[in-house]
């Protein structure tokens, strides 16, 4: 933490100038004043981490009101001493030779700083729109990329669907070659039912001529021997 003597030259009194530089010392946690002097500059005093006060200078230089001209910042940086607890205008608004306000000037002053007061509270608004589309952007990059993971997903489908073809080719090929198998024992089984019958009747034939002449041969023995 350090503390910061700002001394600001130019068109910076009678234009709300100490309002804006109230508002943007707000924004940034910094505690301290500011205050017109006599000669018609302007003084802060303020204290917070070095490089917030280095973004509240240039932001100031930066932004200042249209109302207002710049001509000079000096700075000169000290040890930190933690006596303020809030940032505030400090002083009168305008003063004259004798040191009394000048009630028009004051006037005026109170409305460009009514006029600061707006074109900060426009900027709020124009940063949330900011925050929104930057959301929006944000959605939109990550629509593209869960898009982009689909496509990376469906980009091995027609090798699957290609694959899944040639598998079921290979399968009809398969069922074809066991049903031709099937058609050939079928085949060979009534061939063989053939066969057996074949030969069941060649046998049957056989045997009874081979009966048929044991029995005659048995006949003539019992004639040989009396037995007829």
């Amino acid at each position: 933490m350090i503390r910061a003597n700002i001394v600001i030259k130019g068109k910076v009194q009678m234009v709300g100038f100490r309002t804006f530089i109230k508002n943007i010392a707000d924004s940034l946690n910094l505690k301290g004043f500011a205050e017109n002097l006599p000669d018609g500059d302007l003084k802060i005093v303020c204290e917070g981490e070095k490089d917030i006060i280095t973004e509240f200078i240039e932001y100031t230089r930066q932004k200042s009101p249209s109302f207002a001209a710049i001509e000079h910042i000096n700075v000169e940086y000290e040890t930190y001493k933690g006596e303020f607890t809030t940032f505030e205008r400090r002083g009168v608004d305008v003063l004259s030779e004798d040191g009394e306000v000048l009630t028009v000037l004051k006037s005026f002053d109170a409305k460009a700083e009514k006029m600061v007061v707006l074109l900060g509270a426009m900027d709020g608004k124009l940063g949330s729109i900011d925050e929104k589309q930057d959301s929006m952007l944000e959605k939109q990059d990550r629509t593209i990329e869960i898009l982009g993971d689909v496509q990376e997903d469906t980009k091995y489908i027609p090798s699957v669907k290609a694959d899944t073809s040639k598998m079921l080719e290979k399968q009809d090929k398969t069922i074809a070659a066991i049903g031709e198998v099937s058609e050939k024992i079928d085949g060979c089984k009534e061939e063989i039912v053939t066969e057996i019958k074949s030969l069941r009747g060649d046998l049957k034939s056989y045997m009874e001529s081979k009966f048929g002449k044991i029995e005659h041969e048995i006949e003539a023995i019992k004639a040989k021997i009396g037995m007829a």
